[in-house]
């Protein structure tokens, strides 16, 4: 006997892959070797006069857990 086909179970949330990456201030972002876009954009916003920042998502810090 053939057995039927059907949908596969969708993946268990801890099954997925999880992206993090490290918040970065202003200054680390200016020094950086080998700076991004978003990085740039951020830093230039924060050299203006009473700009408050938390900081931005770096890429280059980008780590991928299972």
């Amino acid at each position: 006997m053939a057995k039927a086909k059907g949908k596969k179970a969708p993946a268990l949330k801890s099954d997925k892959m999880r992206v993090s990456m490290k918040l970065v201030t202003s200054d680390v972002c200016e020094r950086c070797k080998t700076p991004c876009s978003r990085g740039t954009e951020y830093a230039a916003r924060m050299r203006e006069g009473g700009a408050v920042g938390k900081g931005v998502p770096c890429i280059l810090t980008r780590h991928v857990s299972s």
